[in-house]
């Protein structure tokens, strides 16, 4: 029953992401931003950031929001597990690290003297894996948003046309119901 309500929650965001309005570049651009930054500890304040720079740049600010959500409750446990995994190793920290389970003045004092090797371990291994998945993002979003800007481009003209041969229907059946109308002396040389 959650896996359908989850389903369903990302299809509703895929559609609401297909509709924004813009170029397909400058919505692909911001949604690759905000997935690079996701991918950086900057949870709580990741959308704050894909958006500034999102602005900064004239990209699409809304979907780089979109994409900066790929880190959430849920997902950010796994993330920055991989990205400190990948971080650590291109660091060479052999060391690995617990919570402790007792909280005190000298487990603090280590906790706060192994943070920097956290911290960059977790920003290198989010840079290392973000940039491909920006570039995936980016791919993946023009193609999609190109895709679906096309399809309707094509239903607004064949609903043009069907408008347009409708109006011309009209004013024949006008023309033959009135002959001394408008539309008949117009149409007249």
């Amino acid at each position: 029953m959650r896996s359908i309500h989850i389903t369903r929650s990302l299809k509703k965001i895929y559609e609401r992401f297909l509709r924004i309005r813009g170029r397909p570049r400058e919505i692909a651009l911001g949604f690759a931003l905000g997935l690079f930054i996701g991918m950086t500890p900057s949870m709580g304040i990741q959308t704050a950031i894909a958006i500034l720079l999102a602005a900064l740049f004239k990209w699409n600010k809304f979907s780089a929001a979109i994409g900066a959500w790929i880190t959430n409750p849920l997902t950010a446990p796994f993330i920055y597990s991989f990205n400190h995994l990948t971080g650590a190793r291109l660091l060479e920290i052999k060391r690995g690290y617990s919570l402790p389970t007792e909280i005190g003045i000298s487990r603090m004092s280590q906790m706060l003297h192994k943070a920097p090797e956290v911290f960059w371990a977790l920003i290198l291994g989010g840079a290392i894996l973000g940039l491909p998945l920006a570039v995936a993002g980016y791919y993946f979003s023009y193609s999609a948003i190109t895709r679906y800007q096309e399809r309707i481009k094509k239903t607004i003209a064949r609903q043009r046309e069907r408008l347009a041969i409708k109006r011309k229907m009209r004013r024949k059946k006008a023309r033959r119901e009135y002959p001394y109308s408008k539309a008949h002396r117009k149409s007249k040389p």
